[in-house]
């Protein structure tokens, strides 16, 4: 009988303020589908890093003939030039970062670029001469460039040191600040959603005082009293979440697994599995919402 009556009030109340219901559904989901979205860059993220940091290497270029570099100044990296730089990376507190070293000299690294640019017109005005050699470096740790860079730059016979982490890294910075974006409006329209959810249970409740009035003569609790106002914004912040959800489905189906998916297939894309994971955050979230705007409200409401 109880749970009849709080369901018929639950109808009463979402029917009398439909539209102030259907305005905290609205402001829910695009508050929480910004907060999806924040958390699925930062899921892109971390999946681009892990497949690519691993294969990031640092590339110590030598001294071709030629060069203007000032460590260039005695021309083509020398013999003894090159077996200095291979003892520097031996040394212990080097070779600890170190995963591997490849060493590639002027005929593979021409070998390479043939391959790559052989249909290029320019392709005739360059010969193996005008190729580095150079040292491939597989780091243990990628975000340790510098202590490789600090022990090679300016070394004579050593052109330049090339992270390619540089390639890399404006996409990172990009990423970043739109989840920074994402979440600085997911912040505003999440105040905007407590706001509105609390003026609604508030108007709900106001509409209803003859009625509550009569419950208190009667002996209901306060618990009783203001479980139908907690339940309608639960209820309608909790359809905001599944729209967020169904939302960010749809988004990453649609845009990313076939569309940029298929456009860009080496890269590592978030997928409709990130989303489900995510799902039960979001529905979290809704009811947090919920919950702080009917106690908010319905503290004061008590008083009435």
């Amino acid at each position: 009988m109880r749970f009849q009556f709080i369901l018929s009030e639950i109808g009463i109340g979402l029917r009398r303020n439909l539209s102030m219901t259907i305005s905290v559904v609205l402001v829910t989901f695009v508050s929480l589908t910004f907060v999806g979205a924040a958390v699925l860059l930062q899921s892109q993220i971390g999946k681009f890093k892990g497949e690519w940091y691993d294969k990031v290497e640092i590339s110590v270029f030598l001294c071709p003939p030629g060069s203007s570099q000032p460590t260039c100044a005695g021309g083509e990296a020398t013999n003894e030039q090159i077996d200095s730089v291979r003892a520097v990376l031996d040394q212990p507190d080097v070779a600890a970062e170190i995963d591997s070293v490849t060493f590639e000299s002027k005929a593979e690294a021409w070998v390479t670029f043939s391959e790559q640019f052989d249909d290029r017109w320019w392709f005739n005005t360059v010969s193996e001469d005008d190729m580095n050699a150079s040292f491939r470096i597989k780091l243990v740790d990628p975000e340790q460039y510098q202590v490789i860079n600090d022990v090679l730059t300016g070394r004579p016979g050593v052109e330049t040191v090339s992270d390619q982490r540089s390639i890399f890294e404006p996409l990172f910075l990009v990423l970043n600040r739109a989840t920074l974006l994402s979440a600085g409006l997911a912040g505003v329209m999440l105040l905007a959603a407590v706001l509105l959810i609390t003026t609604t249970i508030r108007l709900s409740a106001l509409s209803r005082k003859r009625e509550t009035g009569i419950m208190r003569l009667v002996g209901a609790s306060n618990f009783f009293i203001q479980l139908p106002f907690m339940l309608e914004g639960a209820i309608a912040a909790t359809v905001g979440a599944l729209m967020a959800v169904g939302g960010l489905w749809l988004g990453v189906k649609y845009l990313v697994e076939d569309w940029l998916g298929q456009s860009m297939q080496w890269i590592p894309y978030v997928t409709t599995s990130d989303v489900w994971v995510i799902a039960p955050l979001l529905i979290g979230v809704a009811f947090l919402l919920a919950a702080i705007s009917s106690i908010v409200t319905l503290s004061r409401y008590t008083k009435v």
